[in-house]
């Protein structure tokens, strides 16, 4: 009888844990994945803090805040044959508290104007959802 109730136990707790952030964050980096390959930028950036204190970072400057973050994609790949082809490597998710984690990795686009870097990414869980509020991509 001991072992039956234990076995529940142990399904029960299974069945109800709290999703792990790291595989919550790779899903929202899957998703950016998915909505770029489909040529779809707003689809892309629903997933950075829609906010004017969103910061994006590169060799060319500070972007600060979601529409000008958009804007800025927008005018870098205005159709879907500049935007390409894009594809992650993540190299570590970090968790800094149960609500922040720095992910580090490489990217690559392929089109007709090809490019590679690498980016750190610092996501924040706001509104029980994880979104990134500082993208620093080289």
């Amino acid at each position: 009888m001991k072992r039956l109730f234990l076995s529940i136990l142990f399904c029960f707790f299974m069945i109800y844990l709290p999703a792990q952030p790291e595989k919550e964050i790779s899903a929202v980096l899957d998703q950016q994945l998915s909505a770029w390959n489909a040529g779809d930028i707003d689809g892309f950036m629903a997933h950075y803090w829609k906010s004017d204190s969103l910061r994006f970072m590169t060799k060319n400057g500070v972007t600060q805040g979601w529409q000008q973050t958009l804007d800025r994609y927008k005018n870098g790949y205005p159709n879907r044959e500049t935007m390409g082809q894009l594809d992650f490597s993540v190299y570590t998710i970090e968790l800094l508290s149960n609500d922040a984690a720095i992910v580090t990795g490489k990217w690559k686009v392929t089109s007709i104007k090809s490019q590679e870097g690498h980016f750190n990414l610092l996501f924040k869980k706001i509104d029980n959802r994880w979104v990134i509020v500082l993208d620093h991509t080289s």
